[in-house]
């Protein structure tokens, strides 16, 4: 969608469908701001030219992944997948399945070595 309105929900909320929203800019910066007004942040897709561009909105979109040249939604099963605010709490994939379904535990010993 081109120019939709920031209030639209198709703009502010999370829409977990094939939907792009395309609108000018003057200063990179200020495309990261509107992103970050969100109060989402599960994944975001730059698509550029520019590694200055990429590597500028890597450290600063408060999402939980960046995407560089791809639509937000891809991912690779090894990747930690997740969001923050309010698109969630931990992350997916194969090592954080493996920590769910792992219960730490811990072992303490005194005098270790003593025979006596």
């Amino acid at each position: 969608m081109e120019n939709a309105p920031h209030q639209c929900d198709v703009y502010s909320n999370e829409v977990f469908g094939p939907v792009a929203c395309i609108e000018s800019y003057d200063a990179f910066e200020d495309v990261v701001e509107r992103v970050n007004a969100s109060r989402f942040g599960l994944q975001a897709g730059v698509f550029t030219r520019n590694v200055n561009k990429a590597f500028f909105a890597f450290e600063n979109i408060e999402a939980g992944g960046v995407v560089i040249n791809e639509v937000p939604s891809v991912r690779v099963d090894s990747q930690p997948y997740g969001g923050v605010k309010d698109s969630g709490l931990g992350r997916e994939g194969i090592r954080y399945a493996i920590e769910d379904m792992t219960e730490p535990r811990v072992m303490v010993m005194k005098n270790v070595g003593k025979l006596q």
